[in-house]
C-alpha cells in the first residue's frame, strides 16, 4: 500500500507535535508564541552564532553529550543526582532545560533575565557532600563553569558536525562569546570567550574529573533505559551513539558506556544525520513572528 501526502502530512503533524509535547511540556505552543513572538528587545540579534545553533536540530545529539560529558565532574554530578529529580521526572527536567535555553537564546531581554533570576534562586537553596565526603554548592562559580564549558564545547561540536551551516573559525568564536554571555549573568567563573579558550578551559578540569557510581548509573540511564515508546527505541540508539561519539576520546574512556552505544559506534554518524534529518522533517516551525529562525528544535 502506498503512502499518500495526506497520510505523510499527518504523520508529519503527529509526531512533530508529539517531539514538541515531550521537549517543552503540554504548553509548548503558549511557550513558542511568547518567547518568538514577543515584543521587545533580545540578548542576540537574529542571525547570530547562538541562535543559529540553538535552532538547529544537531542540538539533540549536543545535549544528550553535554549530559554525559557533565556527569565526570563528581560534585556536579552529586548535586544532579541529589536535587535536579531527573530520574523522577526526566521529561520535566529536560523541558526545563529547553525553555531556559529557549528563552535566553530567542527572549525578549526581560524574559531572559527573569529566567536567570529563577535558576539562580534554585541554585542557591542546593548544596550538599558527594559520596566520597567532598562539599558542593551549585552555586559554586567552579562548577558552574564546568557546567557552562561542557555544554557549550558539546553543543558546538554538534552543530559543526550535523548543523545546516557550520560557522567558520570566527563563527565559532562568536557562538562561545554568546554563550559566556549568559554563563557569566548565571553566575559562571570567568567564562571563555573564543574557541580556543573553550578549549584550554576543558584541559584544565581534566585532573576534576572521574567516573563516579552516580554518574555510571546516569550513563546507563541515558544511553540504556531511557524513559521512552519501543517506537522509538531504535532512533534513539542511533542518536545515543552520536552522542558518545561526539565526546572528546578521554571523556569516552572514563565513561563506563554500555555495549550497545560500543556496538553502534561504527554507524553513530551515519545513523546521527538520519535521526536529525528525521526531527527537522517532524519539528513544527516556529510562529511566523520569529521571522529568521523559524524551524528551531527548541521551544
Amino acid at each position: 500500500m502506498l503512502w499518500s501526502p495526506p497520510v505523510l502530512t499527518e504523520l508529519r503533524t503527529r509526531a512533530g507535535e508529539e517531539l514538541l509535547r515531550r521537549v517543552a511540556g503540554p504548553s509548548a505552543h503558549d511557550k513558542r508564541a511568547r518567547i518568538h513572538g514577543a515584543p521587545g528587545p533580545r540578548w542576540f540579534e537574529p542571525g547570530s552564532p547562538i541562535r543559529l545553533v540553538h535552532a538547529d536540530a544537531s542540538m539533540y545529539v549536543g545535549g544528550l553529550a553535554a549530559l554525559l560529558l557533565q556527569s565526570l565532574h563528581p560534585q556536579a554530578m552529586a548535586a544532579v543526582w541529589a536535587h535536579s529529580g531527573f530520574r523522577g521526572d526526566p521529561w520535566g527536567r529536560l523541558q526545563r532545560t529547553s525553555t531556559f535555553l529557549a528563552v535566553t537564546t530567542f527572549g525578549t531581554d526581560q524574559d531572559a533575565a527573569q529566567a536567570v533570576r529563577r535558576v539562580r534562586g534554585v541554585h542557591d537553596r542546593i548544596s550538599g557532600v558527594t559520596s566520597q565526603g567532598e562539599p558542593y554548592r551549585a552555586s559554586d562559580p567552579h562548577l558552574l563553569a564546568w557546567v557552562h564549558a561542557a555544554e557549550a564545547e558539546c553543543f558546538l561540536r554538534a552543530y559543526q558536525r550535523y548543523g545546516r551551516r557550520p560557522l567558520n573559525r570566527a563563527g565559532q568564536d562568536a557562538y562561545v562569546r554568546d554563550m559566556a554571555l549568559v554563563a557569566a549573568r548565571l553566575g559562571a567563573e570567568d567564562p571563555p570567550a573564543t574557541r580556543a579558550e573553550l578549549s584550554a578551559r576543558l584541559a584544565r578540569y581534566r585532573g576534576e574529573l572521574r567516573s563516579t557510581a552516580e554518574a555510571r548509573e546516569t550513563t546507563e540511564y541515558l544511553l540504556s533505559h531511557p524513559p521512552l515508546p519501543r517506537a522509538v527505541r531504535v532512533p534513539y540508539a542511533l542518536l545515543a551513539a552520536a552522542s558518545v561519539d561526539l565526546l572528546p576520546p578521554w571523556a569516552r574512556r572514563q565513561l563506563s558506556l554500555p555495549l550497545s552505544a560500543r556496538l553502534l559506534r561504527p554507524l553513530a554518524v551515519v545513523g546521527g544525520r538520519a535521526v536529525i534529518a528525521g526531527i527537522r522533517w517532524a519539528t513544527p516551525p516556529v510562529p511566523a513572528a520569529a521571522g529568521p529562525d523559524a524551524g528551531s528544535a527548541l521551544p
